[in-house]
């Protein structure tokens, strides 16, 4: 059983915006707040602050790089830090951390847990043998029944070694009651969001695989041109693609109603001003975080119909599917759903918050998520 103050030490590549380093930081907030210590070896990123602030100690390392011997001297790094603070466990969540993280467990005797956060492409021999460290742990987690899957039939991944565990989401912070004041109001006013104008969200950042060029053309398609698109997240130094975007925008007669929003830090508030959020990612998604943040913020959700949508939606009452891929699909659905009532979609909203309230929250995730440490501490 885990002791009154274990310590628990987590690796990622650095403490950026992003999935993984968000479910890094909620982890360490349930350790917190469970008693026990928790330790994030990783450069420092926008995330920083709130690892603090949830209770973690930050270890700065550079974990980041994929170079062998750098990838041999973290080893050495990671066995001192263990080794100075009697780390019991350590819980990798990226590639290049796992490889120093499992070679200094082995040095240290305590258990590796890994995260697989991603489905990982291997187009390559070596590619294979990079993506493998992430099925090596003591106890692999998937972020989604479509990754266990896929780690089960690349790896042969024993069932007792493989655990799902979903993503949360705070829904007390994500809660249409808790975003008081202006803050909708001046994320509409720096968007040229105009009160009455239905407004369609697609959050995530700027590449390719999210689906944007998909968004416009949908967008393009409809019936409701009055309809505003919103593209929410960085591009995070993508310029040519940013660029192609508003290319493809002018070309099809729609830049007049795309804005392209860049980062924000308040999602719940970028969420409220959203009629409908949308998924559609070209290839599927590991598990979808936006899925599960607009579902419990009461928005209307229409997401593609492959990976981790299938899990976090249940179809005509908590969200709905399209197809993938089918920007006619996505803008007919896009307009059914202006064309219901208020009320209606009120209704259809209320239900989605519901279902994420209990089976997505964040109390649920890290329960889980301590409850393995636990089992292998034991």
């Amino acid at each position: 059983m885990m002791n009154a103050r274990n310590t628990i030490l987590q690796v990622l590549p650095r403490l950026d915006h992003g999935g993984a380093e968000r479910v890094v930081v909620e982890i360490a907030e349930g350790l917190s707040a469970a008693g026990h210590r928790c330790l994030i070896a990783a450069e420092t990123g926008h995330l920083a602050n709130a690892a603090l602030r949830a209770g973690a100690e930050l270890v700065p390392l550079p974990l980041a790089t994929k170079n062998p011997l750098k990838i041999w001297r973290n080893t050495r790094r990671l066995v001192k830090l263990i080794r100075e603070n009697r780390v019991d466990l350590i819980h990798a969540h990226s590639r290049a951390p796992a490889w120093s993280a499992y070679q200094a467990a082995k040095k240290c005797g305590i258990p590796f847990v890994t995260t697989y956060h991603g489905s990982y492409s291997e187009t390559s021999k070596a590619k294979q043998r990079y993506n493998q460290i992430m099925a090596r742990g003591d106890r692999v987690v998937a972020v989604s029944q479509y990754i266990a899957e896929l780690i089960k039939t690349r790896y042969g991944t024993a069932a007792d070694k493989l655990t799902v565990v979903h993503g949360g989401v705070d829904t007390a912070m994500f809660n249409p009651a808790a975003v008081l004041g202006d803050r909708s109001v001046r994320l509409a006013r720096a968007w040229r969001a105009e009160a009455g104008q239905p407004a369609i969200m697609l959050p995530g950042r700027l590449t390719s695989w999210k689906g944007q060029k998909l968004f416009i053309r949908a967008l393009a398609m409809m019936q409701h041109k009055d309809a505003l698109g919103i593209l929410v997240g960085a591009d995070q130094g993508r310029d040519t693609y940013t660029a192609n975007i508003v290319s493809l925008a002018e070309s099809l007669g729609v830049a007049d109603r795309l804005r392209i929003a860049g980062h924000t830090d308040d999602m719940p508030a970028a969420l409220m001003l959203a009629d409908i959020v949308v998924n559609c990612s070209t290839s599927p998604e590991a598990f979808g975080r936006t899925i599960v943040e607009a579902q419990a913020m009461g928005r209307v959700v229409v997401a593609a119909d492959h990976g981790g949508a299938r899990e976090t939606i249940v179809d005509g009452t908590s969200g709905l599917l399209v197809p993938p891929n089918n920007a006619a699909a996505l803008a007919a659905m896009l307009d059914s759903v202006l064309d219901q009532d208020i009320a209606a979609r009120i209704k259809f909203g209320t239900q989605a918050r519901t279902h994420i309230e209990e089976n997505f929250s964040l109390k649920v995730m890290q329960d889980k998520m301590l409850g393995i440490y636990e089992e292998l501490l034991a």
